[in-house]
């Protein structure tokens, strides 16, 4: 799965073997502040410290959560990583101004590749510019959205839900128009950095999806819903949900690699 951002330069970022998908609720109206540190202060940090911030949104449903992705190179990566940034200088200059953002910050999923080739591959992607910031247009129904869909599984059920997804789901979403840009499953290894909380006990499978816009994501699901095809595929999984399948309608910052 290729990753098609639109760029203006060329960079070596590889798929992450670890990546974690973050969603934090935040205090009332406080969403543009945490974006406003995030994207001018925090990404570099991370950067240097051996992580890869893959993605920040606006969630277009709710409009007090930031939902972020970041990368590692495994998870001893991940440990060091993390124990680098967090004690270090451009954490403490900044935490307590985005902790005041912040209601929670402990809804985590830790993830691996659905299957060989199903990571983000970030290769050829580079950042906006400072300079050219944007001027916020969250909820614009002409600006590109990313579709991240959580599927809550039964136990053990992560690998046979991404082998049918792979072969049944993947050929009707490329009939629609539609690849997914990633899939991942839950990755159960013990959390090597235990000061940040990951959901440790959930069993997800997890779709990536670019679209042009909101508009262009609704003309899909529609689709989608009065497909013969598709309904076959959403029955024959169905017995394997622990419960519903979450849908996130993300709008990426200006600093985000993905969706932009």
């Amino acid at each position: 799965m290729n990753l098609p951002l639109n760029v203006e330069s060329k960079s070596d970022m590889l798929a992450s073997p670890v990546v974690e998908l973050r969603q934090y609720t935040l205090k009332p109206g406080r969403r543009e502040t945490l974006i406003g540190i995030f994207d001018n202060h925090l990404i570099e940090g991370q950067e240097t410290a051996g992580m890869t911030i893959i993605g920040q949104f606006r969630d277009l449903d709710r409009p007090d959560m930031f939902v972020w992705l970041r990368g590692f190179d495994g998870m001893e990566a991940r440990k060091n990583a993390l124990t680098a940034f967090y004690d270090g200088p451009v954490w403490t200059a900044w935490r307590d101004a985005a902790n005041a953002t912040m209601i929670d910050s402990d809804d985590v999923l830790l993830l691996k590749p659905a299957w060989p080739g199903a990571g983000l591959d970030l290769s050829g992607s580079l950042r906006l510019p400072q300079a050219d910031l944007e001027k916020p247009c969250a909820g614009s129904d002409l600006q590109a959205i990313v579709v991240i869909r959580i599927h809550h599984l039964q136990p053990g059920l992560e690998a046979r839900f991404a082998n049918d997804f792979q072969t049944a789901a993947l050929p009707v979403l490329a009939a629609f128009g539609a690849s997914p840009l990633a899939a991942f499953v839950t990755e159960h290894a013990e959390n090597s950095f235990p000061r940040l909380p990951v959901r440790a006990s959930e069993n997800v499978f997890i779709s990536i999806t670019g679209f042009a816009s909101a508009d262009a994501h609704a003309r899909h699901e529609a689709a989608l819903a009065a497909s013969p095809e598709w309904q076959v595929f959403e029955q024959s999984v169905q017995s394997r949900m622990a419960k519903p399948t979450e849908t996130l309608r993300l709008s990426p910052t200006s600093q985000s690699l993905l969706g932009r």
